[in-house]
Protein backbone atom coordinates (compact mmCIF):
# COMPACT_ATOMS: atom_id res chain seq x y z
CA UNK A 1 0.00 0.00 0.00
CA UNK A 2 1.59 3.16 -0.96
CA UNK A 3 0.26 5.11 2.13
CA UNK A 4 -0.11 3.99 5.51
CA UNK A 5 -3.27 5.52 7.15
CA UNK A 6 -3.66 6.32 10.57
CA UNK A 7 -7.27 7.41 11.90
CA UNK A 8 -7.32 10.23 14.89
CA UNK A 9 -10.16 11.24 17.45
CA UNK A 10 -12.20 12.82 14.46
CA UNK A 11 -13.03 9.65 12.51
CA UNK A 12 -13.06 11.69 9.23
CA UNK A 13 -9.66 13.08 9.94
CA UNK A 14 -7.03 10.73 8.28
CA UNK A 15 -3.04 11.06 8.50
CA UNK A 16 -1.57 9.16 5.73
CA UNK A 17 2.48 8.47 5.67
CA UNK A 18 3.52 7.76 1.54
CA UNK A 19 5.73 5.23 0.98
CA UNK A 20 9.20 7.03 0.83
CA UNK A 21 12.34 5.76 -1.39
CA UNK A 22 15.39 6.84 -0.08
CA UNK A 23 19.15 6.15 -0.52
CA UNK A 24 22.28 8.06 -0.52
CA UNK A 25 21.36 10.72 -3.01
CA UNK A 26 18.27 11.99 -1.15
CA UNK A 27 14.29 10.14 -0.99
CA UNK A 28 11.35 10.01 -3.71
CA UNK A 29 7.73 9.72 -2.45
CA UNK A 30 4.54 10.34 -4.81
CA UNK A 31 2.58 12.78 -2.78
CA UNK A 32 -0.61 11.88 -4.87
CA UNK A 33 -2.07 9.54 -6.66
CA UNK A 34 -5.73 9.46 -6.66
CA UNK A 35 -6.37 5.64 -7.34
CA UNK A 36 -3.90 4.80 -4.31
CA UNK A 37 -5.46 7.41 -2.17
CA UNK A 38 -9.11 6.45 -3.17
CA UNK A 39 -7.89 2.98 -1.59
CA UNK A 40 -5.68 3.82 1.04
CA UNK A 41 -9.03 5.58 2.67
CA UNK A 42 -11.82 4.41 1.16
CA UNK A 43 -12.67 7.69 0.23
CA UNK A 44 -14.20 7.02 -3.56
CA UNK A 45 -15.13 10.17 -5.42
CA UNK A 46 -13.07 13.20 -3.83
CA UNK A 47 -11.89 15.75 -6.54
CA UNK A 48 -9.43 17.67 -5.90
CA UNK A 49 -10.19 21.32 -8.07
CA UNK A 50 -6.99 23.60 -6.57
CA UNK A 51 -3.50 23.33 -5.26
CA UNK A 52 -2.15 25.73 -3.18
CA UNK A 53 1.51 27.08 -1.43
CA UNK A 54 2.42 29.03 1.06
CA UNK A 55 5.33 29.96 3.21
CA UNK A 56 5.40 31.03 6.38
CA UNK A 57 8.44 31.12 9.06
CA UNK A 58 8.70 30.63 12.61
CA UNK A 59 5.53 31.13 15.07
CA UNK A 60 3.44 32.42 12.13
CA UNK A 61 0.08 31.15 12.90
CA UNK A 62 -2.66 31.04 9.89
CA UNK A 63 -6.55 29.66 10.78
CA UNK A 64 -8.69 28.39 11.86
CA UNK A 65 -9.94 29.02 8.53
CA UNK A 66 -12.95 27.18 6.63
CA UNK A 67 -15.66 27.90 4.13
CA UNK A 68 -19.46 27.43 4.24
CA UNK A 69 -21.22 25.01 1.77
CA UNK A 70 -22.16 24.80 -0.81
CA UNK A 71 -18.26 25.88 -1.15
CA UNK A 72 -17.07 23.91 1.87
CA UNK A 73 -13.66 22.31 0.82
CA UNK A 74 -11.83 19.34 1.94
CA UNK A 75 -8.08 19.58 2.06
CA UNK A 76 -5.03 17.17 1.77
CA UNK A 77 -2.63 18.51 3.58
CA UNK A 78 1.40 18.36 3.89
CA UNK A 79 4.84 20.24 4.33
CA UNK A 80 7.55 20.05 1.77
CA UNK A 81 9.87 22.35 3.68
CA UNK A 82 9.99 22.50 7.62
CA UNK A 83 7.38 21.33 9.96
CA UNK A 84 4.02 22.93 11.29
CA UNK A 85 1.61 21.69 13.81
CA UNK A 86 -1.56 21.22 11.85
CA UNK A 87 -5.19 21.21 13.45
CA UNK A 88 -8.77 20.40 12.26
CA UNK A 89 -11.87 21.40 14.06
CA UNK A 90 -15.26 19.57 13.82
CA UNK A 91 -17.55 22.43 12.67
CA UNK A 92 -19.96 19.83 11.92
CA UNK A 93 -23.13 20.51 13.71
CA UNK A 94 -24.97 16.74 13.21
CA UNK A 95 -20.98 15.32 13.88
CA UNK A 96 -20.32 13.42 17.68
CA UNK A 97 -16.95 15.16 17.30
CA UNK A 98 -18.68 18.37 17.08
CA UNK A 99 -16.69 20.83 18.57
CA UNK A 100 -13.30 18.84 18.86
CA UNK A 101 -9.89 19.07 17.45
CA UNK A 102 -7.00 17.11 16.58
CA UNK A 103 -3.60 18.06 15.85
CA UNK A 104 -0.30 16.56 14.30
CA UNK A 105 2.97 17.94 13.38
CA UNK A 106 3.85 17.57 9.56
CA UNK A 107 7.09 18.19 8.28
CA UNK A 108 9.57 17.68 5.71
CA UNK A 109 11.15 14.84 7.94
CA UNK A 110 7.90 12.76 8.46
CA UNK A 111 6.43 13.62 5.11
CA UNK A 112 3.12 12.56 6.91
CA UNK A 113 0.10 14.38 5.03
CA UNK A 114 -3.37 15.19 6.90
CA UNK A 115 -6.83 14.89 5.15
CA UNK A 116 -8.88 17.25 6.82
CA UNK A 117 -12.82 16.76 4.91
CA UNK A 118 -15.34 19.49 4.18
CA UNK A 119 -16.72 21.05 7.05
CA UNK A 120 -13.68 21.69 9.59
CA UNK A 121 -11.91 24.42 10.09
CA UNK A 122 -8.34 24.44 9.24
CA UNK A 123 -5.03 26.44 10.78
CA UNK A 124 -1.66 25.69 11.59
CA UNK A 125 1.52 27.13 13.25
CA UNK A 126 5.09 26.96 12.20
CA UNK A 127 7.85 25.54 13.78
CA UNK A 128 10.86 25.59 12.54
CA UNK A 129 12.43 28.44 10.74
CA UNK A 130 10.25 28.58 7.53
CA UNK A 131 7.99 26.08 6.37
CA UNK A 132 6.66 25.25 2.75
CA UNK A 133 2.73 24.26 2.80
CA UNK A 134 1.24 22.59 0.20
CA UNK A 135 -2.54 21.50 -0.20
CA UNK A 136 -5.19 19.88 -2.44
CA UNK A 137 -8.36 21.56 -1.92
CA UNK A 138 -11.84 19.67 -3.01
CA UNK A 139 -13.52 23.51 -4.27
CA UNK A 140 -12.30 26.63 -5.22
CA UNK A 141 -11.69 29.66 -2.89
CA UNK A 142 -15.15 31.41 -2.30
CA UNK A 143 -14.26 34.52 -0.39
CA UNK A 144 -18.58 35.12 0.09
CA UNK A 145 -18.65 31.45 1.75
CA UNK A 146 -15.01 31.64 3.73
CA UNK A 147 -15.22 31.96 7.86
CA UNK A 148 -12.84 32.02 10.08
CA UNK A 149 -12.77 30.91 13.92
CA UNK A 150 -10.25 32.82 16.75
CA UNK A 151 -7.06 30.43 16.82
CA UNK A 152 -7.03 31.33 20.51
CA UNK A 153 -10.72 30.72 21.38
CA UNK A 154 -11.30 29.81 24.70
CA UNK A 155 -13.92 26.77 24.21
CA UNK A 156 -12.08 24.81 21.70
CA UNK A 157 -9.22 25.45 23.73
CA UNK A 158 -6.23 24.00 21.52
CA UNK A 159 -3.39 23.32 22.71
CA UNK A 160 -0.97 24.99 20.36
CA UNK A 161 2.69 24.25 21.01
CA UNK A 162 4.16 27.99 21.41
CA UNK A 163 5.47 27.44 24.62
CA UNK A 164 4.70 31.11 26.12
CA UNK A 165 5.68 32.76 22.37
CA UNK A 166 3.01 34.87 21.09
CA UNK A 167 2.09 33.74 17.37
CA UNK A 168 2.70 35.76 14.36
CA UNK A 169 -0.82 36.34 13.10
CA UNK A 170 -2.61 38.48 10.01
CA UNK A 171 -5.28 41.04 10.83
CA UNK A 172 -8.06 38.89 10.00
CA UNK A 173 -7.66 36.20 12.06
CA UNK A 174 -6.44 38.33 15.27
CA UNK A 175 -9.95 39.85 14.84
CA UNK A 176 -11.99 36.44 13.83
CA UNK A 177 -14.60 36.02 16.01
CA UNK A 178 -15.26 33.92 18.69
CA UNK A 179 -16.40 30.15 18.29
CA UNK A 180 -20.38 30.49 18.93
CA UNK A 181 -19.80 34.27 17.02
CA UNK A 182 -18.24 32.99 14.03
CA UNK A 183 -20.71 29.96 13.48
CA UNK A 184 -23.70 31.24 14.73
CA UNK A 185 -24.91 28.19 17.08
CA UNK A 186 -24.02 27.56 20.70
CA UNK A 187 -20.77 25.72 21.52
CA UNK A 188 -20.14 22.45 22.37
CA UNK A 189 -20.80 21.39 25.82
CA UNK A 190 -17.56 20.30 27.82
Amino acid sequence: MPYTVTPTAIADVLILTPRVFGDERGFFLESFNQRDFEAATGLHGVRFVQDNHSRSRRDVLRGLHYQRPPHAQGKLVRVARGAVWDVAVDIRRDSPTYGRWVGVELSDANQRMLWIPPGLAHGFVVLSDEADFLYKTTDYYSPAHEGCIRWDDPTLAIDWPLQGRVPVVSARDAQAPLWSEALAWPAPAR
